[in-house]
């Protein structure tokens, strides 16, 4: 059994995600954490007389609350590791080892995840930092070398060589349940989850480890899922780690019910688990005993350390304390069972076939169509009953339609699935697998024994319009079975399945997105009847152009859209999301790698104005209140040495009236706090719109003209340039 090579306890509680390991002076391993307590701990066994601590424990007073923890290379030139921490507003960048800040950023957006490392081919190492839709990336000067958007709150960050040309991309999770891959500022592949993506890990070449707030773990092989599992706990943290020193490393996950356990990077199948007291709050790597080797370091909230040692080569394939021999017999009764299940449906199949053959025997033998026999195995007249032996005909076939219903009063608008047989055997039940349009990744219908049929009807409405696999499993029989046949086949969902077309004219939308390809017409029209439910196939109007006009199931108004023989397209909608995943989907299918569009999107441009009316409101509240702040505290310090020297004195009268005057003052300073931190939820709200606009325009445009357009907009939100912002949004920068 694999055991834990060293223990440990901190003595302080530790908080989930925020636990890292650094070399902070080039040589010794520390474990960093963030405490509850608004303080980050730093223990190092090795080096305990480089400042002040108690044993080998330090504390770092932050005086805010923490929000992310990331140790790493800043600078290539020495060996020392930086420590990088964020915070609701800020982000500190400091040297351990010098008790020094090496820079001190404001992030308005927070600082939810941090990662340190080089990106695309930007020279300088960064201190990467994801908040509220956006991502930032500091030089060791503290300067801002890298900037862009995202669809929502980033929840994790991590670097790795995703596409296999040497230099690393940017993958990202959000809170929208998407994982983005960045090529600097330029997105190149985008994977759909069922849930927020609260973990990322690099793993061996284009390999990632992921895990999600619903309790799912999984590896992607760049954008190829490899494999996935689901349990009721939530994955806290992931790593990865060569635990069986096989030269490949697993997916460790720690547990909020502190399991920690190593799964193989290929099937996910469990090699190694432990178990701690308390929630697992992070799992690093680093060669902690200073012996050469590296450890796997597992931390619980209640500050529990334990660290493993790689297993040696004998113990490959056994690292848990389990007996082969009991884990194979286990496993061939798990099969037995299976089997005898099987064998005695068949049985039971039997039993009810001859009892329907007995039934037509003794009808025979009354004189009703002469005996039965292998040349004659029903009497003339006699139908045979299959359904009273549950076999279904040997031609019996499972179609599938899919069409969109608009709606009425009694039930919303959605897109239908039919399931039907091909016969008069009847569907018991429908079970569904697919991503990101249920509750939950499956959906069951089954239908109550009165209304029964060959056929049943699933309602599906898809939140967003991403292309989803339906895994269709149905259950085929007769209305007297027990035992019923298990069909399975898989059914795309179009991309654009919530829009119907209209075959009367609709007036158009005010605002339009335009742009020119070098296509013929009836590539867009193949595009189109390829990603939109439609009943029928669209064609080209006779003088070779193109003009239909779609509704949105979804309430978002109409949609246009037109091309003609000059290869001019334009997407007429209110909804910028729409367009811009128009856009991304056209430019794939035409293999497009740069396009770059005119917008016109009169309300949301309105929108955005008022939008940043309030940001320069709550940013000169904020200045305000934090200038009040600071008055009140050094009246307060003022007031404390009047009180006590008025009690040292013995003049009990000016006493109290410094102490009642010191209450009232720390009242307001807590009101003020209050306000202030409403108004900082306020900024943030804003400042999370404002960069959702800009990352709608920038998916309006393809490859370098969408980081122009990123690029352009946040200088332009920098020194305030509105009429510059609206005009870039609208021409792409031109």
């Amino acid at each position: 059994m694999l055991v834990p090579i060293f223990t440990l306890n901190l003595k302080h509680k530790v908080n989930p995600h925020m636990v890292a390991v650094g070399k902070y002076d080039g040589v010794h391993c520390s474990l960093t954490c963030a405490t509850n307590a608004g303080k980050v701990l730093i223990h190092n066994p090795h080096n305990r007389e480089s400042r002040a601590s108690e044993g080998d424990v330090a504390l770092l007073s932050i005086n805010q609350q923490v929000t992310s923890v990331c140790a790493g290379r800043l600078n290539p030139s020495i060996p020392n590791d930086v420590l990088a921490v964020g915070s609701q507003t800020n982000l500190m960048v400091y040297n351990v080892e010098k008790n020094t800040d090496l820079f001190y950023k404001e992030t308005p957006d927070g600082s939810n995840a941090v990662t340190i490392g080089t990106l695309g081919s930007i020279e300088s190492t960064m201190v990467i930092v994801g908040g509220n839709c956006s991502i930032q990336g500091y030089d060791l000067e503290g300067n801002e070398n890298f900037w862009t958007v995202t669809g929502d709150n980033v929840c994790s960050l991590t670097l790795l060589d995703f596409t296999g040309n040497g230099q690393n991309e940017l993958v990202v999770g959000s809170e929208d349940y998407d994982i983005r891959v960045f090529r600097e500022d330029e997105i190149i592949a985008e994977m759909t989850e069922t849930e927020a993506i609260t973990c990322l890990c690099p793993m061996q070449g284009s390999k990632f480890g992921y895990a999600l707030a619903n309790g799912t773990v999984g590896v992607y092989d760049k954008t190829a899922r490899y494999w996935r599992i689901k349990s009721k706990n939530q994955a806290i943290t992931i790593n990865s780690f060569d635990l069986d020193s096989d030269g490949v490393a697993e997916l460790i996950t720690g547990w909020s019910n502190g399991k920690m356990d190593a799964r193989s990077d290929r099937t996910g199948e469990v090699i190694f688990k432990d178990n701690f007291n308390h929630a697992v709050a992070g799992v690093v790597q680093g060669d902690y005993r200073h012996d050469g080797k590296q450890q796997l370091i597992c931390v619980s909230v209640e500050g529990e350390v334990r660290g493993y040692n790689p297993a040696p080569e004998e113990m490959r394939g056994n690292l848990m304390d389990t007996n082969m021999e009991q884990e194979t017999i286990r496993e061939l009764s798990q099969r037995k069972q299976n089997l005898m299940m099987e064998l005695r449906n068949y049985e039971e199949n039997t039993k009810a076939g001859e009892a329907a053959q007995g039934v037509l025997s003794a009808r025979a033998s009354q004189g009703r169509g002469g005996p039965i026999s292998a040349d004659r195995p029903f009497p003339p007249g006699v139908e045979y009953e299959q359904s009273t032996m549950g076999v279904i005909p040997a031609s019996t076939q499972l179609q599938t339609t899919l069409s969109v219903i608009p709606g009425d009063d009694q039930k919303p608008a959605h897109v239908e699935l039919l399931v039907a047989t091909t016969n008069d055997t009847i569907v018991r039940a429908v079970l569904i697998f697919a991503e990101g349009i249920f509750d939950g990744e499956s959906h069951v219908v089954h239908p109550s024994a009165g209304s029964l049929s060959n056929f049943i009807k699933v309602s599906i409405v898809p939140p967003k319009d991403v292309p989803v696999d339906l895994h269709i499993k149905a259950f085929i029989g007769y209305k007297s079975c027990t035992q019923f046949h298990v069909f399975e086949l898989t059914r795309q969902l179009p991309r654009f399945s919530m829009y119907i077309l209209s075959d009367v004219a609709i007036e158009p939308a005010k605002s339009v997105c335009t742009f020119t390809v070098n296509e013929r017409v009836q590539r867009l029209v193949m595009w189109i009847n390829q990603n939109f439910l439609l009943q029928e196939d669209v064609t080209c109007d006779p003088s070779g152009s193109l003009s239909l006009a779609f509704v949105s199931l979804r309430g978002s108004g109409p949609f246009h859209i037109k091309m003609d023989t000059s290869g001019t397209v334009s997407l007429q909608t209110n909804d910028m999301d729409l367009a811009g995943d128009v856009v991304q989907a056209v430019a794939t299918f035409l293999n497009l790698e740069d396009l770059n569009t005119t917008i016109d999107f009169p309300e949301e441009m309105e929108r955005l104005r008022a939008v940043l009316v309030k940001v320069d409101e709550f940013h000169a509240v904020r200045q305000k209140l934090t200038a009040e702040m600071a008055d009140h505290s050094n009246l307060i310090r003022s007031l404390v040495v009047r009180a006590e020297d008025a009690r040292l004195m013995g003049d009990m009268g000016n006493m109290k009236k410094g102490y009642t005057e010191l209450y009232n003052m720390n009242r307001d300073l807590i009101n003020g706090y209050k306000i202030r931190c409403g108004n900082h939820q306020e900024l943030l709200a804003a400042l999370k719109n404002v960069n959702l606009i800009v990352q709608k325009a920038g998916r309006m445009r393809v490859g370098k003209y969408k980081t122009q357009v990123v690029n352009a907009c946040r200088a332009a939100i920098k020194s305030n340039n509105v009429n510059a912002l609206f005009k870039i949004i609208k021409t792409g920068g031109n």
